[in-house]
């Protein structure tokens, strides 16, 4: 009994969104477009870009179906989003034009001339 109190307890606490991020009063999540995430938080302080090779898919209802054999070249992008030296710096993945995943940095910095 005591161990499905605290199996109960820790479903309890679990996180609603895994990877999200919060700029201001709105949310990015996984799923989110790269425009999406520009009007809501802002131009990111640095953009990496790359290629990767993967089956083809589509995102549906927050999941990714694969179908066929052969493989296509997928445009991915990481932005960094600088929030200053109070708050922590967040990695967004790009795969394909929609967010894959949210990282948490360490804390941001003063940008020279500001």
């Amino acid at each position: 009994m005591r161990a499905l109190i605290m199996l109960l307890g820790l479903l309890a606490t679990a996180p609603v969104f895994a990877d999200a991020m919060r700029c201001g009063s709105r949310l990015v999540r996984d799923g989110d477009t790269q425009t999406a995430v520009r009007d809501i938080c802002g131009e990111p302080s640095d953009v990496q870009s790359r290629s990767i090779m993967r089956r083809p898919s589509y995102f549906l209802n927050g999941r990714y179906y694969y179908f066929g054999d052969a493989v296509v070249e997928v445009p991915v992008e990481v932005w960094t989003y600088n929030f200053g030296p109070y708050k922590l710096m967040r990695r967004v993945r790009f795969v394909d034009g929609l967010v894959e995943e949210i990282e948490t940095l360490g804390y941001g910095y003063n940008v020279e001339g500001n």
